[in-house]
């Protein structure tokens, strides 16, 4: 029997109770509907009230789509239809991949460019896996980071959402330009670290990140702090808390982990360096990509064995 779509074939919570699991959708949803409410009502968002409810709605239902279409093709229920909670615990995966294709794209008024955007993200978990040679499979990207990228690439007019947009209003100044997107990315940090156990993996990614900045303001003879600034910025926490953590694409081992963040980091200095735009999404897919073929070539010389 297939897995369902959303759900890779190798686990990626082997020491993870399912509860914690649901916990952690359900928060990191729950954040990102009061960022949004908060957003659009005071914050600053520049993106129409129309944007985050078309891409959640667009999401959700390419997710219900996928999950009746493999139901029928094995013949079991689908899991939405067994009941209102089973169903409501269905849909945080795709609320989160909507909810950040809609804060972190900027189509002006369009819909279209968002709706392509949250379907891919969905899609792509199920269209876009790694065969391994023991007959498992793993998710290769991270939907969001997947639809944000291919957005960007296929619609020219679409660009990020500017970073000043989330602190832009003026009741966000001084120190709580910095307080506020650091008691966000703290907020979920901690989250990961008992839910989720990708605790190393963000603490290397914001750490690889506070280096690489540095070091590139020493070569650049600027202030230390300049290119930190995207720091306080959506899209770094919303990358920090969804993107670079996903469990269904990043390594279980605490050293990997490790060495995957700090990789993503390495792989955003030197797109800057070489002035590539979309830093953030190019860094995590290249990276995603190479561990993918590291995975499929360890496989093949232990096929008896999953090495996440």
């Amino acid at each position: 029997m297939s897995q369902p779509p959303e759900i890779a074939t190798v686990s990626f919570y082997p020491k993870q109770k399912a509860h914690l699991r649901l916990f952690a959708l359900w928060y990191f949803a729950t954040l990102m509907i009061l960022w949004n409410i908060a957003g659009h009502t005071f914050l600053g968002f520049e993106q129409s009230w129309a944007h985050p409810v078309v891409a959640v709605l667009a999401a959700c239902g390419t997710q219900i789509l996928l999950e009746w279409i493999d139901a029928r093709s094995v013949g079991r229920r689908p899991r939405f239809q067994s009941g209102v909670i089973p169903f409501l615990n269905f849909l945080p995966p795709a609320m989160i991949s909507g909810f950040a294709c809609a804060m972190l794209l900027y189509p002006n008024e369009r819909l279209t460019p968002i709706i392509f955007a949250s379907v891919v993200s969905i899609a792509s978990k199920v269209l876009i896996r790694l065969p391994l040679v023991n007959g498992s499979c793993i998710h290769v990207f991270n939907p969001s980071n997947f639809g944000i990228i291919a957005t960007l690439l296929l619609f020219p007019a679409v660009g990020q959402a500017p970073p000043y947009q989330f602190t832009s209003n003026a009741i966000v100044t001084g120190v709580w330009h910095w307080a506020l997107p650091v008691f966000i990315l703290a907020t979920g940090v901690v989250v990961h670290g008992f839910a989720t156990g990708r605790l190393p993996l963000c603490i290397a990614w914001v750490v690889g990140f506070i280096s690489q900045g540095v070091f590139r303001a020493w070569l650049s003879d600027t202030d230390w702090f300049t290119p930190l600034m995207p720091m306080s910025s959506a899209a770094f926490i919303l990358f920090t808390l969804y993107m670079i953590p996903d469990p269904a694409t990043t390594p279980i081992a605490t050293g990997r982990q490790v060495l995957f963040g700090a990789g993503v980091a390495q792989a955003y200095a030197i797109l800057q360096l070489l002035h590539i735009v979309f830093g953030l999404f190019l860094a995590l897919a290249a990276v995603c990509t190479i561990r993918a073929l590291i995975l499929f070539t360890l496989s093949a010389r232990k096929p008896q064995e999953v090495i996440a």
